[in-house]
C-alpha cells in the first residue's frame, strides 16, 4: 500500500493531484517546483521484485529521494511517480521489461518534500531459469539538453 504524502513533509508553494498508479491505486501528490541537482559521479540503485515493490537501495537512493530506508523497503516504486510523467512512459517501461528486456529513459522524479530530480534510468530484468524474479534499476546524471528535451516532450504524450 502506498500512503499519500502529506503536508507537513513539503518544503515550499506546492500544488495538489490525485495520480491513478499501477494497480488502479490512486495517490495525492503534493508537489512543488525545487529540483534538486543529481551528483555528479552517483548512481543510485534499487532492485524490485517482480510487482516493482522495493527490496534493496543504496544511499544514493535514500539521498536522492527524500525517504528514509525503511520508508522505501517494501513500497511501490511508483512512490517516486511525478505527475509530470506521461503515463506512456511506464507503460512502455513495463512492456519491455516483462519481456526480459533493458529499458533505458529519462525519469523526472518525485522526491518526498514534493521536489523533483531527473534522472537516466536503465532498467534490467532479473531472470532466473528463464523467468523474471525482479527488476533492477541503475539512475545516473542525465545531460541537461536531454533534460530540456524531455521538459518540452512530456506534456505532449497526455
Amino acid at each position: 500500500m502506498i500512503a499519500d504524502m502529506k503536508v507537513e513533509d513539503i518544503v515550499g508553494d506546492y500544488q495538489e493531484v490525485s495520480l491513478q498508479l499501477y494497480g488502479s491505486i490512486t495517490r495525492k501528490i503534493l508537489y512543488t517546483q525545487i529540483e534538486t541537482s543529481y551528483p555528479d559521479g552517483k548512481l543510485i540503485v534499487s532492485t524490485t521484485d517482480p510487482a516493482g515493490i522495493i527490496t534493496h537501495v543504496n544511499r544514493s537512493f535514500v539521498e536522492m529521494s527524500g525517504y528514509r530506508e525503511d520508508e522505501l523497503l517494501g513500497a511501490p516504486h511508483s512512490i517516486l511517480r511525478h505527475p509530470d510523467m506521461p503515463p506512456v512512459a511506464f507503460k512502455d517501461l513495463w512492456d519491455t521489461v516483462q519481456r526480459g528486456e533493458k529499458w533505458q529513459g529519462f525519469v523526472k522524479n518525485l522526491r518526498k518534500d514534493g521536489g523533483f530530480y531527473w534522472v537516466k534510468a536503465t532498467v534490467i530484468p532479473n531472470v532466473r531459469a528463464g523467468k523474471v524474479v525482479g527488476f533492477t534499476s541503475v539512475r545516473r546524471k542525465p545531460s541537461r539538453t536531454k533534460v530540456d528535451e524531455c521538459s518540452k516532450l512530456y506534456p505532449t504524450l497526455f
